[in-house]
């Protein structure tokens, strides 16, 4: 459970370097090894579904955080 909350933290990073003002709801638990997260900013919400796997391998794998954050930044910009 470590590796998530690690994982949790490193995608919160890449949400507020992208935009601060977006907030973010991550579920503590996968549904069928999928993360429901939601992402709002104003009135807007929008959810995007981010593997278990991809979540525990943010803090390590450079190709993850690349997929997670072009996936991050246009989600964000269709805010």
């Amino acid at each position: 459970m470590e590796n998530f909350e690690e994982g949790k933290q490193q995608f919160l990073e890449l949400v507020k370097a992208i935009d601060a003002q977006v907030e973010v709801v991550i579920p503590t638990s996968p549904s069928n090894g999928l993360f429901l997260i939601s992402l709002t900013k104003g009135a807007n919400r929008k959810f995007i579904t981010v593997p278990e796997d991809d979540m525990l391998d943010l803090i390590s794998e450079d190709d993850i955080r690349q997929k997670t954050m072009t996936l991050l930044k246009e989600t964000i910009a269709s805010l």
